[in-house]
């Protein structure tokens, strides 16, 4: 069975970078060495790898990871360090149209 693996890696400039593999091993490498020239990680390198899960379906993994790209800092940081009830906070709507301010 192939696994799938949705990852977070924390750069240099202490930005994060959200991606998705089948070798997650393999992948950090090529990330560390600079493999793409191209790539947002390739001049913020070295890199740490501070997240990842793995998942047996591409699908629900590229799910995954769109959601995470779409996060705020403090939500992927929570997720970093397991901080699931804040994940929930922070995932609250504050606006002041929503329904719970009315």
């Amino acid at each position: 069975m192939l696994l799938y693996y949705v990852y977070i890696l924390k750069c240099k400039d202490e930005s994060y970078y959200t991606g998705i593999t089948n070798d997650l091993e393999k992948r950090f490498n090529e990330h560390q060495a600079g493999f793409n020239k191209d790539s947002y990680t390739y001049k913020r390198r070295p890199l740490t790898l501070e997240f990842h899960q793995e998942f047996n379906d591409v699908i629900q993994a590229i799910r995954f990871e769109k959601k995470i790209k779409k996060w705020t800092r403090a939500k992927k940081e929570a997720l970093i360090k397991g901080k699931f009830d804040m994940l929930q906070i922070l995932s609250e709507c504050r606006n002041a149209t929503h329904y719970k301010y009315k």
